[in-house]
């Protein structure tokens, strides 16, 4: 599926567009081809209409925010950083009394605030008013208060993998790696698809079992694993029937006890909601309930593998919000770049060599460690490109192929000519049926020379 969602993408974007409308673009791609994504959309220079819940992708790609709600549209200036901060400008104007939804709102700020400077350079309103909003905001974790309570709860050992060796197929993920895990420690996975993030998950979790080496848990480890199955066991249960065979009242890190269904609430279950059958939840429901079973249980680890697929941002909010309370040791692989950096306190990466890297500079670095060694294999393939062609030279010193070398080019820069050409054209005739727009007729032959236009355009292309 994922494949084939990228190969449709592909055929999109070799397309010349003047309006491209995307919906959710990023599922199923790897944070390095989100990043060359958004950049390939803004260099393009059409229209561009996206519905998605990665947040970053919107700051990078976007002018205008549309927000959709009861029924009406509501238009922001700039991406989704601009978003929150004019949306609760907005909201203390009108002194919006939903307290929840607004307590999320300025957590959302007070992230925003401490994070890259860039997020908020570009927003055209004031943003007096929201740093005030803002101003007795807490952190959105205190770092020593949870390593605290997660060694009480952990003990000093969680998760040690030591000296691994780690074979799928033909192809080897881990080689000689060691990777230690302590309590409180909220990591970050990153990796091109097919590196093995899903791998070592399952290493960790105990699923998959090493080739060579150890891994190790501790003693108090209770450890829960949410996969990218969306699969919710019997289809024939109500939701909230199987949310109390686990857990009637679950514990918060600030010690309330909350009710079952105070948490489905709070993960978007309400009213008819909770008494839906589970095979009749959509994906995105199925993927909410997935994460709440596993939180009603109380775990100390959490290793989560894709876990923002199919959800909206509302629903995002309200999962980081649980994680900033969360007291245990965090495992996030995800291509949602906002995610990762919103919930997690470390990147790692896995660059094909078979280690596990921590990543001070983050994404960004990683981000520029693919560019880095992307250029070192073109310059190392160009190298050896030239060494091979030198003994194929006559003692003239002219490459034996260069005629056909010439000749090819020739025929390419004539076929580009003949595609600009039909370009100009095509163009041409759009005008034409633009000001022909009521006369049928015309409208008819204009047609039939567009399409004469593009079958010669595709022959030149296949040539």
């Amino acid at each position: 599926g994922g494949e084939r969602r990228r190969c449709a993408l592909a055929r999109l974007l070799l397309d010349d567009d003047q309006l491209l409308i995307l919906d959710e673009p990023t599922n199923h791609l790897d944070v390095e081809a989100v990043a060359w994504l958004a950049e390939h959309l803004v260099s393009r220079g059409s229209a561009l209409v996206v519905v998605t819940h990665d947040r970053w992708f919107l700051d990078a790609v976007c002018q205008t925010t549309w927000e959709v709600h009861y029924g009406e549209v509501e238009r922001y200036e700039g991406g989704y950083a601009a978003y929150v901060l004019a949306k609760a400008e907005r909201q203390r104007q009108a002194a919006a009394t939903e307290s929840r939804r607004q307590n999320l709102v300025r957590k959302e700020l007070a992230w925003l605030r401490r994070g890259a400077p860039a997020r908020t350079s570009k927003p055209k309103f004031r943003i007096d008013a929201a740093n005030a909003l803002i101003a007795d905001e807490p952190a959105p974790r205190d770092k020593l208060a949870l390593d605290k309570f997660a060694t009480q709860r952990l003990g000093k050992d969680v998760i040690d993998i030591e000296d691994v060796d780690l074979t799928r197929g033909d192809r080897q993920l881990l080689k000689h790696a060691t990777w230690r895990l302590g309590p409180g420690d909220r990591v970050g996975i990153v990796g091109v698809n097919g590196a093995g993030k899903t791998s070592v998950l399952n290493l960790a979790a105990g699923a998959l079992q090493p080739d060579v080496g150890k891994v190790r848990r501790g003693r108090t480890v209770v450890l829960r694993h949410l996969t990218q199955d969306v699969t919710t066991g019997d289809p024939g249960k109500r939701v909230l029937d199987a949310v109390t065979d686990v857990a009637r009242v679950t514990r918060m890190a600030d010690g309330r006890d909350v009710s079952a269904t105070s948490m489905l609430e709070r993960f978007g279950f309400t009213g008819d909601k909770l008494t839906t059958r589970l095979g009749d939840l959509s994906g995105g429901e199925r993927r909410r309930f997935q994460l709440l079973l596993l939180l009603l249980s109380e775990p100390n680890v959490l290793l989560l593998d894709e876990p923002t697929n199919d959800l909206d941002i509302d629903t995002l909010n309200v999962i980081e919000d649980f994680l900033d309370q969360w007291p245990g040791t965090l495992i996030v692989v995800s291509h949602d770049r906002y995610f990762l950096e919103r919930v997690t306190d470390s990147i790692w990466s896995l660059m094909g060599d078979g280690q596990i890297k921590q990543l001070p500079g983050g994404v960004d670095q990683y981000l520029q460690m693919r560019r880095d060694s992307k250029s070192a294999s073109g310059a190392s393939s160009s190298g050896a490109s030239s060494s091979a062609r030198m003994p194929n030279q006559d003692r003239s010193g002219e490459d034996a192929s260069a005629a056909e070398i010439r000749a090819a080019r020739k025929a390419i820069a004539r076929i580009e000519k003949q595609l600009d050409k039909l370009a100009r054209q095509e163009l041409s005739l759009h005008d034409d049926m633009v000001a022909a727009a009521s006369d049928h007729a015309r409208l008819l032959e204009l047609n039939a020379q567009q399409a004469s236009i593009s079958e010669q355009r595709l022959v030149l292309e296949n040539d």
